[in-house]
């Protein structure tokens, strides 16, 4: 009969630091989100687990680890799930049944989305591409679930905008043109601004009550920038994206405000407790640097602050 092996991880260890996350990362599993009247949505997302180890313990279990996100993740591909961030939750809070020794659980998820749309012109059907995250945090207190997502957009800069606009109406003026003309023309007609590549992170933590809607989620972070933008698009598209984009021109600051309205908006029945985080940057395009401005705020001081 051989010998028991020895469990080396439940040592103590050699330096009594504890640690805050220890686990697993880059664990890739199908994911199915369920849809009514549809085909569920196949998702291949990467995992991350981790749960915190106290000092007196070597090492954290990763084969248990393991075992409990396989068990968790191989019931949710066959039963479908109708919230990413719950699969996310469930592990958690396995991890921390399973494991004696930590008091915080964590588990996270990305995964590539593809939504069919109609192009805004040509009405032709085309996929975009949305990064997810779900995320949840388990502890003795209750567990706690964020969904996000991240887009890309288009911006374009209300300062160069504003320059451009200037040299317009100088322009104008030297030919003649009366103020009421050359008002009605700025309007109609947007003069150019340098515009960029935008990306927009949109994200709600709460206890999981209500649902946050992942399209809607979506649909206010991409509508927080100065204008959409499509994998296809034919000349009518191009010029509709360009009108649009300079005529909503918006700073970097703008577009997280955008997304903060958009979101009180929406999700009106969000608890006070839940915790919003809005990140837009952009991809500068006559500079070397880019520009980047966040918010991560309680959804009862959003409110107030939008609403004032």
């Amino acid at each position: 009969m051989s010998e028991q092996l020895p469990d080396v991880q439940a040592t103590s260890p050699d330096v009594a630091v504890g640690l805050n996350r220890v686990g697993v990362t880059g664990v890739e599993k199908l994911v199915k989100i369920a849809r009514p009247d549809k085909r569920p949505i196949v998702l291949m997302a990467e995992f991350e687990v981790f749960v915190d180890l106290p000092s007196w313990r070597k090492g954290a279990d990763m084969s248990r680890n393991m075992e409990v996100i396989d068990e968790t993740l191989e019931a949710a591909t066959r039963e479908e799930v109708h919230r990413v961030e719950d699969v996310c939750g469930e592990a958690a809070e396995r991890l921390l049944d399973k494991h004696d020794y930590t008091s915080e659980a964590i588990v996270s998820m990305e995964a590539e989305l593809v939504q069919r749309e109609q192009t805004p012109a040509s009405d032709r059907e085309t996929q975009s591409t949305v990064d997810i995250q779900a995320k949840a945090t388990a502890t003795d207190e209750g567990t706690r679930e964020e969904i996000g997502a991240t887009v890309t957009g288009m911006t374009v800069c209300p300062c160069s905008q504003g320059m451009s606009e200037a040299r317009a109406r100088q322009k104008l003026e030297q030919l003649g043109i009366e103020d009421d003309t050359i008002e009605e023309f700025l309007d109609e007609v947007p003069q150019p601004g340098h515009s960029q590549r935008g990306h927009a992170t949109l994200a709600v933590e709460s206890d999981g009550a209500p649902e946050v809607d992942l399209t809607t989620l979506i649909d206010v972070a991409r509508d927080s920038m100065s204008a959409r933008i499509y994998n296809l698009a034919k000349r009518p598209d191009e010029d509709h994206m360009t009108y649009q984009s300079h005529a909503d021109a918006k700073f970097v600051e703008d577009c997280v405000r955008s997304m903060a309205e958009g979101v009180v908006e929406e999700f009106p029945d969000l608890p006070d407790g839940a915790v919003v985080t809005m990140k837009q940057s952009n991809d500068e395009s006559i500079h070397q640097h880019n520009a980047h401005a966040e918010r991560r705020v309680e959804m009862e001081q959003l409110r107030d602050e939008v609403g004032n």
